[in-house]
């Protein structure tokens, strides 16, 4: 007992050590958990050898991992991702299996080793690759939709290759059909048996556990229901980690899905460096310098054969190529997946102990790997001569041909941009916006709105918006570091321009002013000075008058200032988005139920849904009245919570309520 203490204690001490040690020199803690294993059990100062219940502890991680992944998607915005995840994530997998199948062959291995083999190059890291969109806020970039959607389809892509690898094992090939047919029969069961749970059973249970008002009930229930999800799928033979995943999506509907991922990530976080510890563990040292050319050639055949494919791949269902090669890029390494695989068919004698090694170590440090070329994208980019100004057409199709001059740019157009554009609107001063987030841009240009691709801190995208002929630039992101290189290429390209920059608090003020800022607005003061007129106007100074009317104005604003476009994301500035109201462009093709109708027919204000405004022939026609018919190709803007929103699309498109 005192040796597993002492044992367990250095390796929690190592890679605290580690993690602190990485991080101050800004590499990630995955690789410092990697390299506390290989710490762990190296020959010379290794204290413990890989166990059956390391082993559990570290799939665990990967259970919580998957259930925190699930409550992010919810069944009907997986239909909605049904072209990426399973077209472009099915298209992945198969043509990197079945080009990479010939290859291994190459090296005579059997046409069965070539296939596992093949299959394990083709799985990609969900925990690295989730990880680090998280840490860099891109999961909702079009770049971080693509690799999700691909990295669900290997999840799911996952399920038949547990199942078929030890049956393609057995010698009695004529059974093998029937006994494949009978798993994957199992498979759909479990799957429509945890969709039924999770849809009925699960919202009234944690209705139960909130009444309570208990945070350890809440915690422990958390964990019950993802270790319960993932028990019933292992007990069918298939992964524990799709039961969680499937459990975490049907409660990803429900309103408790924000406090069920606040509490599933301490351990969630914990033992995802535990299974990278037992990653490391794995990894013979001796081997890997005996065949470390062997592996640096290997490492750069699957670098070039995934960032190809997946390349190819996204081109061929009209993504944009700048999009398609950073998926390609944060895609390219082998998968946690993999390491199963490769025990599974180690089990099954489907490869030598050597051959086993070698994917390990390619596996280890392909993931070390990724963090550093995913920090490189833009680079690549820029070496392949693609720049952001791709993606643009729509803006220079209906803003290019404007002269504009003496106009308003906006760098950032989430709330705090698009409030201000609304303020300009009706005082016919002319503005253009830059925004980083493709969705979002998409979502504004089908309004009609001046919105333009690409980061602000890029001299063509401030020339394409023509920075030097503005009137004036405002700033509306407030990080001080993020803003520095923006406001540095804004006064090389166009050094006179007046700038106003948004900032959290007043700490950065002498340096902005430094930096040649206008106007500094600070968040924190400017709440300040709003609570104390607060204070004072409760307190009985005669200011009550003038704050009387503030407030009068506010509540007149509020209607006007409610809707917001949004890019989809869960949160939007930490605000839950199914709190707020959201702007939404629907365009009105030929075959839509609502053509030919009269606005008050459809009746969108029984589903508390309204349009706010009607393009027809590149006019706008703001609060359209109810008796105007609607005719094809009409875009509308449509205001409501999120899911009236999505309700009121689909009955104006299909005619479904």
């Amino acid at each position: 007992m005192q040796s597993i203490y002492s044992q367990v204690f250095a390796l929690l001490l190592a890679a605290m050590i580690l993690v602190w040690l990485f991080k101050r020199i800004g590499l990630p803690a995955i690789l410092a958990y990697l390299v506390t294993g290989v710490l762990a059990s190296s020959p010379s100062i290794g204290w413990m050898s890989m166990s059956d219940e390391m082993h559990f502890i570290a799939e665990l991680g990967i259970v919580f991992l998957l259930f925190s992944l699930g409550l992010e998607f919810s069944v009907p915005k997986l239909m909605a991702m049904r072209n990426l995840v399973f077209g472009l994530g099915g298209l992945q997998v198969i043509l990197t299996i079945l080009v990479a199948m010939p290859i291994v062959r190459f090296f005579d291995y059997g046409w069965l080793s070539a296939f596992t083999i093949a299959s394990i190059m083709a799985l990609s890291s969900t925990a690295v690759v989730v990880k680090i969109l998280k840490e860099n806020g891109a999961l909702n970039q079009r770049r971080g939709q693509l690799s999700v959607g691909i990295l669900l389809f290997q999840d799911i892509a996952v399920v038949p290759l547990l199942i078929s690898i030890p049956l393609f094992a057995q010698a009695d090939n004529q059974m093998l059909a029937s006994t494949l047919a009978i798993a994957l029969a199992k498979g759909a069961f479990v799957c429509i048996l945890l969709w039924a749970i999770g849809k009925w059973l699960l919202p009234f249970v944690f209705n139960e556990v909130a009444q309570v008002r208990t945070d350890e009930l809440f915690v422990l229930s958390t964990l019950v229901v993802a270790l319960c999800a993932a028990g019933l799928t292992y007990l069918f033979g298939l992964s524990m980690a799709l039961g969680a995943f499937l459990a975490g999506m049907m409660l990803g509907e429900s309103q408790y899905r924000h406090q069920l991922e606040a509490e599933i990530r301490p351990f969630r976080d914990i033992l995802m460096g535990l299974f990278f510890v037992t990653v490391g563990m794995q990894l013979n040292v001796g081997f890997v310098i005996e065949m470390f050319w062997y592996i640096c050639a290997a490492l750069v055949v699957l670098f070039v054969l995934k960032l190809l494919l997946i390349w190819g791949c996204a081109q061929l269902i009209g993504e944009r190529k700048k999009d398609a090669i950073a998926s390609g890029i944060l895609l390219w390494q082998m998968g946690e997946f993999g390491f199963v695989l490769i025990a599974l068919a180690s089990t099954h004698e489907l490869m030598a102990s050597t051959t086993a090694s070698f994917l390990i170590a390619l596996g280890v440090f392909s993931m070390a790997l990724t963090p550093y070329l995913i920090s490189q994208t833009d680079r690549i980019l820029g070496v392949l001569n693609i720049d952001s100004e791709q993606g643009n057409e729509q803006f220079q199709k209906t803003f290019g041909s404007h002269n504009l001059n003496g106009h308003v740019l906006i760098l950032g157009y989430g709330r705090v941009g698009q409030t201000i554009t609304r303020f300009l609107k009706p005082e016919a001063i002319p503005y253009v916006a830059i925004e980083r987030n493709p969705l979002l841009v998409q979502e504004a240009q089908n309004a009609g709105e001046p919105v333009l691709f690409g980061h602000a801190a890029q001299n063509t995208i401030l020339k394409s918006a023509k920075v030097e002929q503005a009137k004036l630039v405002i700033v509306t992101m407030s990080d001080f570091e993020q803003n520095q290189p923006v406001i540095d290429a804004i006064k090389r390209v166009a050094p006179g321009v007046s700038i106003i920059v948004r900032a959290t608090d007043d700490i950065h003020l002498e340096d902005f002013k430094k930096m040649g800022v206008a106007e500094v607005v600070p968040e924190a003061l400017e709440a300040s000075l709003m609570l104390i007129s607060h204070v004072l106007h409760m307190s009985g100074v005669p200011m009550r008058r003038i704050l009387r009317r503030v407030s009068q104005e506010r509540e007149n604003r509020y209607e006007f200032l409610h809707g917001f476009f949004t890019d989809g994301s869960v949160e939007q500035n930490s605000e839950p988005l199914e709190r707020l109201e959201y702007l939404h462009a629907i365009a009105l093709p030929e075959s839509a139920f609502a053509i030919d109708k009269q606005i008050a027919q459809l009746n969108l204000t029984k589903q508390r849904v309204v349009i706010t405004a009607l393009r027809r022939d590149g006019q706008e026609i703001e609060s359209p009245d109810d008796d105007v018919i609607l005719q094809a190709n009409d875009i509308l803007l449509l205001k409501g919570k999120p899911r009236r929103v999505e309700r009121a699309e689909q009955f104006l498109l299909e005619g479904l309520s």
